[in-house]
């Protein structure tokens, strides 16, 4: 989930109103809307009750983007660069493939590498995250994760963290 800008939302809070909408096996990873759950509704019906439930909570629209297990082990194992420390290797989820020109005119300041595959942006910051001159292209539209989070919520899923 992308609360970015939502005002303050405890993963406890998050954890309970997820469980109020009838997801089950409920666990949250680190405070930046990470869930991992599970649910016999479509995915179009819980992002529907969940966009719902947390706008009723904050007040504002948040969106939610959805991945099954089967989905993030594939967001992992197409990662296109495999030689980039994990720690600074950044995938934004997006809910629908953007146009396939999305980039063309994303200016490139440094030596970040940027790589579009589906519905993923896969972003390597060589010097880090936070030295990188970047204006991270689709982070209005998707939600980010490093990808030592994904390996994580994969383990959570697979009920091995």
């Amino acid at each position: 989930m992308n609360v970015g800008g939502t005002g303050k939302l405890p993963m406890t809070e998050l954890r309970a109103l997820c469980e109020r909408a009838g997801l089950k096996a409920v666990r949250t990873y680190i405070a930046s809307g990470n869930v991992v759950c599970e649910s016999a509704l479509t995915p179009a019906a819980v992002k529907a009750k969940l966009e719902k439930a947390l706008r009723s909570k904050l007040g504002k629209p948040c969106q939610v983007l959805l991945r099954s297990l089967a989905e993030l082990e594939t967001v992992a194992r197409r990662n296109p660069f495999p030689d980039a420390p994990p720690g600074f290797l950044l995938v934004i989820f997006l809910d629908d493939p953007p146009p396939t020109d999305a980039l063309k005119n994303v200016k490139i300041p440094g030596d970040e590498r940027l790589k579009l595959i589906g519905r993923e942006l896969y972003i390597h910051y060589p010097e880090g995250m936070g030295k990188s001159r970047l204006r991270t292209p689709l982070a209005d539209v998707g939600t980010g994760r490093n990808l030592n989070t994904v390996r994580t919520l994969i383990a959570m899923a697979k009920g091995d963290a």
